[in-house]
């Protein structure tokens, strides 16, 4: 949390001052006493997991193999692989389930 100097707009720093701690501005002579506790947490929201990766989109046009899936044993899955990590490394494949009762997604 930053506060700034009602006065000349810099930066306010926090220091011990006789009373306890208090908001001063290195530039001019303004001094906030602090009296109680203050503080603000934001939590930014997450992207879903598809939309990082394209969304339902994504898996119109890709490849099948033959995959079983770990949640219905269907025997054929959709695949797309995709470079994730740094480019010595191995690209990441991605699975659909091909059973469009389940349609489970995992990774390999």
């Amino acid at each position: 949390m930053l506060l700034f100097c009602p006065q000349c707009s810099n930066i306010l720093m926090v220091e011990q001052g006789t009373t306890g701690h208090r908001f001063s501005c290195n530039t001019c002579p303004y001094i906030f006493n602090i009296k109680k506790k203050s503080s603000t947490k934001t939590y930014p929201r997450l992207k879903e997991v598809d939309h990082v990766m394209g969304g339902a989109a994504a898996w119109e046009n890709v490849d099948s193999t033959d995959a079983e899936c770990p949640t219905c044993s269907h025997k054929k899955a959709y695949f797309m692989q995709m470079q994730t990590r740094s480019a010595d490394e191995p690209m990441t494949t991605f699975y659909k389930c091909a059973n469009q009762l389940c349609g489970h997604n995992w990774r390999d």
